[in-house]
């Protein structure tokens, strides 16, 4: 789900941070069923429980026996899928599904999925969720040969190997094309015979197998299949492809043996706390991440007040923890659109101000410790700050449910580059001086893997895909290699110019 667009200087900008905001987005999330009537609203039912993976395109590919029909829309899948002709626009007993976020650059909705190719082997639909790191130089590769593109999305890379492949059967195609990229990722696909799922060798992105009514369903959370009624299988494992026919499921191990390294975040802060992941409720880990936060780095304050939502539950630790009372002492308006974008200083605290609402009853007078998910730049966090002073807090004491993030991440999460991290950046003093802190203070890498059930981190062989707080990236980083060797050699030519 990768954009990926030419500056001035012709080099890409496929790594250049996106408009500024604070707060991570992850780009999709995927659905999919197989054999049941009416597919179509049981993928759009599944699609609204991941809508908060992607809330800006959303899209399903349905295929009824005879030929697809696809739908990409920009929005919220309830304005893009509902009303009664649903299931007459898009007929079938086989859907998949997608909510995306975009990153930088390009159009919208052409980088939309599902992604839909008729190929010489028959209509094979993708939908995608993370990103390949070897992206640019797959893409290159493919022009170079003749490859016509129509989106800047790396899930057309997929389309365009499987197409390109030499095998016989659909699924050693799929096999083909994916044993090419690297990076994180899991998706569904569907073809005018199968269901497939996949997940990558490291399962860095996650993926659910499940239950409906005896027919299977593939997801990117536990909690869509809760909402469509389904029952929980288990998850696809790393380096698995799942092989959905009418009358089996077939479990592959196509790709060399590695050691999973999940995606610690997802826990941290994507994941909705009703699901489970990798077989831990998100919902008991965050309140552990609190538990643990408050061993760390308590002091003595009043109250313990989250920064909602996904500040709840490690608030709800934090204060169980230390004996302190828990209050909503700042309430979310959850009917308010979109804010995070806005042209103007102003009009960004403006919007933090219609999202959130401070709770003077719990806040005047008191020595308040806020407690949120995870601090990126650091501008959302001193507006939160700055409300709750207003409202007559006597000392604002602020701590991260996460480690410091200090490094970005190239495996599906809309993050800034390292020069925009407040932690990569900035000591602690700096850091508590720029929020307008008390004290701030951040839990350990160790103590988010405790909170994980994991122990202490081993270094010689890390548990999950944590770079974000340690640099150690589980992967080569081949796109991001490249394009800083183009930098180099074009600021090297400016250089010369200039020189001369």
């Amino acid at each position: 789900m990768t954009l990926f667009t030419p500056d001035a200087t012709g080099v890409a900008s496929f790594f250049d941070p996106p408009q500024a905001r604070d707060g991570l987005r992850l780009e999709c999330g995927v659905f999919g069923i197989f054999d049941t009537p009416d597919a179509v609203a049981s993928v759009a039912l599944g699609l609204h429980a991941l809508q908060h993976r992607g809330q800006e395109a959303c899209g399903i590919a349905a295929f009824d026996g005879q030929g697809f029909h696809t739908e990409r829309h920009l929005g919220h899948v309830a304005d893009a899928f509902s009303g009664a002709d649903l299931v007459s626009r898009l007929p079938g007993r086989a859907a998949i599904g997608h909510t995306r976020y975009s990153t930088a650059g390009g159009s919208f909705l052409r980088n939309g999925q599902p992604m839909f190719a008729d190929l010489a082997a028959g209509g094979v639909a993708i939908a995608h969720n993370g990103n390949l790191t070897n992206f640019l130089c797959l893409r290159e590769r493919l022009v170079a040969d003749g490859a016509i593109f129509q989106s800047t999305s790396d899930s057309e890379v997929i389309l365009h190997l499987i197409a390109r492949s030499r095998k016989a059967r659909v699924v050693d195609r799929f096999i083909d094309a994916l044993s090419q990229v690297e990076g994180g990722y899991a998706l569904v696909a569907l073809t005018n015979k199968k269901l497939i799922g996949v997940r990558d060798p490291l399962g860095i992105r996650p993926l659910v197998l499940g239950d409906f009514n005896g027919k299977p369903v593939l997801a990117s959370e536990t909690r869509a299949l809760d909402m469509v009624g389904a029952r929980f299988v288990r998850d696809v494992e790393h380096g698995e492809m799942v092989v959905i026919s009418r009358d089996r499921v077939e479990s592959l191990r196509p790709f060399p043996v590695a050691r999973a390294r999940p995606c610690v975040f997802e826990y941290v802060y994507f994941a909705m706390p009703d699901s489970v992941v990798n077989g831990r409720s998100v919902y008991e880990v965050r309140k552990r991440l609190g538990r643990r936060l408050a061993e760390e780095s308590g002091i003595a304050v009043d109250v313990v007040v989250p920064v909602p939502d996904s500040g709840v539950p490690a608030a709800l630790g934090y204060a169980q923890a230390s004996g302190l009372p828990f209050e909503m002492g700042i309430i979310r308006n959850h009917f308010v659109g979109r804010t995070f974008i806005q042209p103007t200083q102003g009009a960004r605290e403006l919007g933090v101000r219609m999202k959130l609402s401070p709770n003077r009853a719990v806040l005047t007078g008191k020595r308040v410790m806020l407690i949120d998910d995870s601090i990126v730049r650091g501008t959302n966090s001193v507006r939160v700050v700055r409300m709750v002073r207003e409202a007559g807090a006597k000392e604002v004491h602020l701590r991260s449910a996460s480690p410091p993030i200090k490094w970005p991440d190239f495996y599906g999460i809309d993050m800034p580059d390292r020069d925009q991290l407040l932690a990569a950046t900035h000591t602690l003093e700096e850091m508590a001086a720029l929020l307008e802190v008390d004290s701030l203070g951040f839990l350990s890498v160790d103590g988010l893997y405790w909170a994980m059930g994991a122990g202490p981190r081993n270094p010689a062989h890390p548990q999950f895909t944590d770079h974000y707080f340690t640099g150690e990236y589980p992967t080569r980083l081949l796109d991001r290699e490249m394009v800083e060797e183009r930098k180099e050699v074009v600021e090297r030519q400016l250089s010369f110019l200039v020189d001369a």
